[in-house]
């Protein structure tokens, strides 16, 4: 992943806002270049590279970004460290220096008419969406996708041109309906503006034989009453192919379910481990019986 952000700053990778806010404070308080004279390029380094974890972290479309595709993924040029600062602190010193002052005579400067701040960036194009519908084999095994996408590109003298490009899209085994993946920058391009991302959401395409609940895979069979008494097999194909034949020896009666562990879906976030299979019996009952038959039923069970 390259720069571990959440590790600079020295959270876990469910912070909250706060959290991160919190420890921001405590980490600047330690490494800001004032506080640290004797030892500042030292300082430097880590409030810089500390401003920037927060900066990615407590902006939820960076930190999307940044938690799928790593420090690679992300294309922004960071904010000034001493901005950030002053953001978290305030105008006034937590540790009595002019660092604040110092900075704001650099930070609000634009054209050395003091109108705007120097570091304002151009605005982004707003974010481009396509769902991507996979099937439940797919989801199950993972899988490769080759996107064409088409878009327009703002050349040097400002004209927009259309470009297409393939784009290739790796499904992880477990991925559920509404994952998003992110492409930074590849959406269509506007003038003045910053490329757009483009964004595939995850949609699942209905299957014949089983139906996703969570990590789990849910199966509806049909058997007869006599299978419901007597007991049977049912014989199932597995989304990756295998052939699976469960054994039903247990009286089975209307609303049964059968839980096979293991035979689910993976669990995305744990590799290796998967739901369960859940099969649903619906026992079908005869129309009608003949004397002969009713009374044989009720000689064999006794009633």
């Amino acid at each position: 992943m390259g720069v571990d952000y959440y590790n600079i700053l020295k959270v876990n990778r469910n912070a909250t806002d706060d959290d991160l806010r919190k420890s921001y404070r405590r980490l600047a308080m330690r490494w800001h270049p004032d506080k640290n004279p004797s030892d500042k390029k030292e300082a430097e380094a880590k409030f810089k590279q500390m401003s920037e974890a927060y900066e990615v972290l407590s902006d939820p479309h960076k930190r999307a970004i940044y938690d799928q595709h790593g420090e690679e993924g992300l294309k922004f040029n960071p904010r000034d460290a001493e901005d950030i600062f002053a953001e978290i602190f305030g105008s006034s010193s937590p540790f009595g220096f002019e660092s604040m002052n110092r900075s704001k005579s650099v930070r609000f400067q634009k054209d050395g008419s003091g109108a705007g701040p120097s570091g304002s960036q151009t605005r982004k194009a707003p974010v481009v969406e396509n769902h991507l519908v996979c099937s439940l084999e797919d989801l199950y095994m993972g899988a490769k996708r080759k996107m064409k996408i088409s878009r327009n590109v703002s050349q040097p003298n400002g004209r927009l041109v259309p470009e297409t490009e393939i784009l290739t899209i790796e499904i992880k085994p477990g991925w559920k309906k509404g994952t998003k993946i992110t492409f930074p920058g590849k959406g269509n391009e506007q003038v003045n503006q910053l490329p757009a991302d483009l964004v595939f959401i995850i949609d699942e395409k209905p299957h014949d034989v089983y139906k996703r609940d969570g990590s789990d895979l849910i199966v509806h069979q049909e058997i007869s009453l006599v299978d419901a008494l007597a007991g049977t097999t049912i014989n199932l194909t597995t989304l990756d192919g295998r052939d699976l034949a469960i054994n039903v020896s247990n009286v089975v009666y209307p609303g049964r379910q059968l839980v096979i562990a293991e035979e689910g879906m993976p669990i995305a976030k744990e590799p290796g481990k998967k739901g369960n299979l859940i099969i649903k019996f619906d026992v079908k009952f005869p129309s009608r019986l003949t004397p002969q038959q009713q009374a044989d039923i009720r000689r064999v069970l006794g009633a």
